[in-house]
């Protein structure tokens, strides 16, 4: 079975429902993003919240799609690093448990990184991200050989560093792998257009954006054209257009639009949703599947997701939604 690696920025997710949009505004955090908060943004954001109900879990874009391979059964491995901290010492505790085999730096006198989600009514998640020792994963490196691996997924959360991401994207490629890249947010593209664009044409096969990323990367309000911009930079393309189902173009097979449609179930939390759904497509493609149906199950691991707080889907559930049957 293909082994799968992902790097990326190892964060602990607190997961907030709030009543309505005025904190947003009150803290200036554009909703459905992710934006970046320093040490002093943190503790401001966090007396906003005091006494305020929160979940707990692990998070970061391409450790929430590792975790959801290792639930599927897919040997695993995750780069990134940790603050000496509680909240690291969770992290890592939760990546042994499920069989990942993290390489984590641990990076001291730095916190953990963390992702204060909030969610709002219609179910929509912003990020106010504090990265902390996230930002150091380059330490955690030099202990992983990337020709153990088949795979590797990396966010394009990762932007923060641009040296950093297209050294690990030089390595992975000089190494053999396939690479699978996550748009990750649609204010990352904006403002990083000219360098994703380069990226994705000198080193990935496979890129994921939903339908916010991938206007933002067109131009136009018109995720299909944004599809078809994409595959002409790519192997496959992928473009999430939310409850309605996800569309892809492969190089392959030239001007053909696959779709499949999306499940229509209750939302709790729409968080990780995007990476599920990394996951649920990976797994279809490495046992040989269809483009066609690498989309339904992207879908079905996305929906079983959204139905729970954070990533706490039982494994079991996840794996019965899915079947390598063509």
């Amino acid at each position: 079975m293909a082994k799968i690696i992902g790097i990326g920025n190892t964060l602990v997710d607190f997961l907030v429902h709030i009543e309505d949009e005025k904190l947003l505004l009150e803290l200036g955090l554009p909703k459905g993003g992710m934006t970046h908060v320093d040490r002093k943004g943190l503790m401001r954001l966090r007396q906003r919240l005091a006494g305020v109900p929160f979940e707990r879990a692990t998070g970061g874009s391409a450790a929430n799609t590792i975790l959801a391979l290792s639930m599927l059964g897919h040997p695993t491995g995750l780069i990134g690093a940790i603050g000496d901290d509680e909240t690291g010492r969770f992290f890592a505790e939760q990546s042994r448990a499920r069989g990942i085999d993290a390489h984590l730096a641990v990076i001291p006198d730095e916190q953990t990184g963390t992702a204060t989600t909030l969610v709002t009514p219609d179910h929509e998640r912003t990020f106010a991200t504090h990265l902390g020792a996230a930002v150091h994963l380059e330490q955690a490196l030099h202990a992983v050989e990337l020709r153990d691996y088949d795979i590797l997924h990396i966010e394009g959360y990762l932007l923060q560093d641009h040296i950093l991401i297209q050294d690990i994207l030089q390595a992975a490629h000089a190494a053999g792998l396939c690479i699978s890249y996550d748009l990750a947010s649609w204010n990352i593209v904006r403002d990083h257009h000219a360098l994703i664009t380069s990226l994705i044409e000198q080193y990935v096969d496979i890129v994921f954006a939903n339908e916010e990323e991938a206007v933002a990367f067109c131009g136009r309000p018109d995720p299909e054209a944004a599809l078809r911009q994409l595959a002409e930079r790519t192997k496959i393309a992928i473009v999430k257009v939310g409850k309605r189902g996800a569309m892809a173009m492969t190089r392959e097979t030239g001007d053909q639009v696959f779709f499949a449609p999306g499940l229509q179930k209750k939302a709790i939390d729409t968080t990780a949703a995007g990476d599920f759904f990394a996951a649920g497509f990976l797994h279809g493609l490495v046992n040989g599947c269809s483009i066609g149906t690498c989309l339904d199950y992207g879908n079905r691991t996305a929906a079983e997701v959204i139905q729970v707080m954070g990533t706490q889907v039982q494994p079991e559930r996840l794996r019965k939604c899915l079947t390598i049957e063509e």
